[in-house]
């Protein structure tokens, strides 16, 4: 623990002498502690001497307690200030923490309740740093031992949700374990990589399969549709499990969670293909063949999304729905998103209303593309509070909250999660061959293949062919393709960068939650 005896203690009282016990009882333990008998004279020791803690009378002649109180955090904001009262009446309590204590005591007070005071406040970092970490010490090995057993696709849900769980523990905590869990994650995901090798082609072929993109509207969005209360849907484009972690704690004042799950986003893990199939409720391949004017392929021109408000009407259409009454809006920055409010009331006139917002996917690219985000984004930390900040902030946040009040279900989802890169891996295509890092379709790609996952034959995977000898591979883990030509600036240039399309358990384990506003 943190040694608290190198602290400097001062201890306001019109009735000092009083409390000759109490401040004998911490000079023994090692604490220097300086004393004031009143408001201005305290205020004129701070103006001289650095402090860690101010015991404060609330009662006292002149500047009472609270003037004194708010004095202190006018030029010291950060300085932790007890309180200490005869009077349990509730409006100075209020007045108090509303003023940002950091502890109440009543008096009379004894040494152990100043002390116990005194280590909540001073040693609390570290009182959570050591407990935190014993307690991910004894996960350690329980996940560990999980990770190489085959599981089923739900114990690897379990298994990355305890991951995130710790990964924000010891954010949180500061803990030294955190480069032993990111060791731990990678190890998760060098078996998650096998287990989605292993499974993923017979699941396109079976009932059995988890929800995955292509399934989410039939078995989630549909059942919401029949309780005949209208359904906003919110696309968090490029929106990973630990992001929502974050957010849902800002929406616990206005909803509920209902349901708080994951489920598998398709291969690519990319937005033309991920996003697409979940509003047409197919696969690419299939998508291509039945709406084939609905489809951008890899070398057209234009957004590969363009088609995202058709494709989501056609399924209704296709599934006999069509009375359906359903909206689109996408939010791509802020003025968009302000638009949106300013035409709210429309989004209650629809059975569902799906709203897709672009920030997250912005964020990731700008980190790539631009050096003061990338200075703003060095670790997975940073990008979880970036994202934060910017949720805070935003319409979006705006728009759940106006939500919440009018009652209105929500749905809160993605279409794929994003992963840091770390390792490159070399791969020679021709011209046509398409730029996404995390994976490649083309003729005659070059490559190690015990570096990736290869499939030769895209229609085993429902993915679209254009051409006989087309093929994908997809980069696994925190691996990203890089050409020969230029290879150590391309290198340098991506490392550290959040990409997605590929395989991992932060691309392919997203969240899916509904909301229920609280009353």
């Amino acid at each position: 623990m943190e040694n608290l005896q190198k602290h400097r203690l001062l201890w306001v009282d019109d009735e000092i002498e009083h409390l000759k016990a109490h401040l004998i009882f911490l000079r023994e333990k090692g604490f220097q502690v300086d004393t004031a008998t009143n408001g201005k004279d305290a205020l004129g020791l701070l103006s001289k001497q650095t402090y860690s803690l101010v015991f404060l009378d609330e009662n006292m002649p002149g500047l009472s307690g609270l003037e004194t109180l708010m004095r202190i955090k006018e030029k010291s904001p950060s300085l932790p200030v007890v309180m200490v009262t005869k009077s349990e009446e509730e409006d100075i309590m209020d007045q108090a923490i509303g003023s940002k204590i950091a502890d109440y005591l009543i008096k009379p007070v004894n040494p152990k309740q100043v002390l116990s005071s005194i280590k909540k406040i001073l040693g609390s970092q570290s009182l959570i740093t050591q407990k935190t970490t014993t307690d991910y010490q004894s996960a350690f090995a329980e996940i560990g031992l999980r990770i190489n057993d085959r599981l089923s696709y739900e114990e690897w849900y379990e298994v990355y949700r305890q991951l995130v769980y710790w990964e924000l523990e010891l954010q949180q905590a500061d803990s030294p374990m955190n480069e032993v869990l990111l060791m731990q994650k990678t190890e998760a995901n060098n078996q998650f990589i096998r287990f989605i090798k292993d499974n993923y082609a017979d699941w396109l072929q079976s009932d059995e399969a988890p929800m995955m993109s292509h399934t989410l509207m039939k078995r989630k969005i549909l059942p919401l549709l029949k309780e005949k209360q209208p359904v906003v849907m919110v696309v968090i484009d490029n929106f990973r499990y630990d992001q929502w972690q974050l957010i849902r704690q800002q929406l616990a004042p206005y909803f509920t969670v209902r349901e708080d799950e994951l489920y598998f986003s398709i291969l690519p893990t990319a937005t033309q293909y991920a996003r697409n199939a979940i509003f047409s409720g197919l696969l690419p391949d299939n998508i291509r063949k039945i709406r084939p004017d609905l489809w951008v392929e890899e070398d057209d021109e234009g957004s590969k999304n363009q088609h995202e408000e058709a494709l989501l009407k056609d399924y209704f259409e296709r599934i006999r729905q069509g009375n359906t009454r359903v909206h689109y809006q996408k939010i791509g920055d802020t003025e968009s998103g302000r638009k949106m409010l300013d035409n709210y009331h429309q989004l209650k006139d629809y059975d569902l209303s799906v709203v897709v917002v672009n920030f997250v996917d912005m964020l990731s690219h700008a980190r790539t593309e631009m050096k003061m985000i990338r200075e703003l984004i060095s670790d997975e930390s940073s990008y979880r509070s970036l994202t934060l900040s910017w949720f805070q902030h935003s319409p979006l946040f705006e728009l759940l909250r106006r939500l919440a009040n009018d009652q209105v279900k929500v749905v809160v989802t993605t279409d794929h999660g994003t992963i840091r890169v770390q390792n490159a891996i070399k791969v020679v295509g021709d011209r046509n061959t398409n730029t996404n890092l995390r994976y490649k379709q083309g003729k005659n790609l070059a490559y190690d293949a015990r570096s990736v996952y290869e499939v030769r034959k895209p229609e085993s995977i429902f993915l679209p062919k254009p051409n006989v000898s087309t093929s994908y591979i997809f980069a696994t883990g925190n691996d990203f393709f890089a050409y020969p030509n230029n290879y150590n600036y391309y290198v340098s240039y991506y490392k550290d960068s959040f990409q997605h399309g590929g395989i991992s358990m932060e691309e392919m384990l997203i969240p899916f939650a509904i909301l229920e506003p609280r009353t």
